[in-house]
């Protein structure tokens, strides 16, 4: 196994569970708001339809499972996963406001040896989550056996703006993220760990060799934010 996150998942864990209480209000500061248009439009292309089957990996607090259970309807379904029960705590608290406990289920798992048969949903997603896994080509080859042939996969990822002046700004705002953090009452060393994995991850074009290279076919991008974000869809083959 090649890591791709040399990070030890247990410290990782712990580091999601300390921050999971003020997550999104964090997200919504250091995005500027911006993460809340990438998954808009992030819906707005993959067309979610009522009655599909989904799963979303790295679920965290539940915003991308909430949107995706929405879409598919009552009679569809989503399972939300992750490794943070911390994180699954908040996300069902929010499924409890939004009354739909019929529609979703949360899972505490591991990302990287899903525990579902071959060919079983119709759209598997995670969001803001391959960067923090230990090996983001293991996590990429589990979705697509997972899905159903002509399923979709997609995962929507912090990334790297194409413009070199842009890059130089997103990378400045980055290394500000963890202070800006600490004013919060948050630890440093936390939001500190999350920029850098945001400037270390692939690049848009790397990141759709590694979707190819799992086995996923049409393979595109959309880049947000003139490359800030990116989301990133595959096809299992028919």
């Amino acid at each position: 196994m090649v890591l791709t996150n040399k990070t030890p998942e247990k410290q990782v864990n712990l580091l999601f569970d300390r921050v999971a209480s003020n997550y999104d209000q964090m997200n919504d500061l250091i995005s500027l708001g911006t993460q809340k248009k990438w998954r808009e439009k992030t819906m707005e292309t993959l067309k979610v339809k009522p009655g599909m089957n989904i799963l979303d990996l790295c679920c965290g607090t539940g915003v991308w499972t909430i949107m995706l259970a929405h879409a598919a309807g009552m009679s569809g379904s989503v399972i939300g996963m992750d490794f943070s029960k911390e994180m699954l705590k908040v996300a069902e608290r929010k499924i409890r406001d939004n009354q739909l406990e019929k529609s979703i289920s949360l899972v505490h798992g591991n990302v990287m040896k899903l525990n579902y048969p071959d060919n079983h949903f119709n759209a598997v997603t995670i969001g803001f989550g391959l960067r923090n896994v230990p090996d983001a080509n293991q996590v990429l080859r589990e979705m697509l056996r997972v899905v159903k042939p002509g399923g979709v996969i997609a995962s929507l990822e912090t990334s790297h703006p194409t413009n070199r002046f842009i890059e130089c700004g997103w990378k400045m705002y980055l290394q500000v993220m963890p202070i800006l953090a600490k004013l919060k009452g948050n630890k440093y060393a936390d939001y500190d760990y999350l920029h850098k994995t945001s400037e270390k991850f692939a690049t848009p074009d790397q990141l759709k060799g590694m979707f190819i290279a799992a086995g996923a076919v049409d393979v595109s991008y959309r880049l947000f934010n003139l490359g800030a974000g990116a989301l990133h869809i595959g096809y299992k083959k028919s």
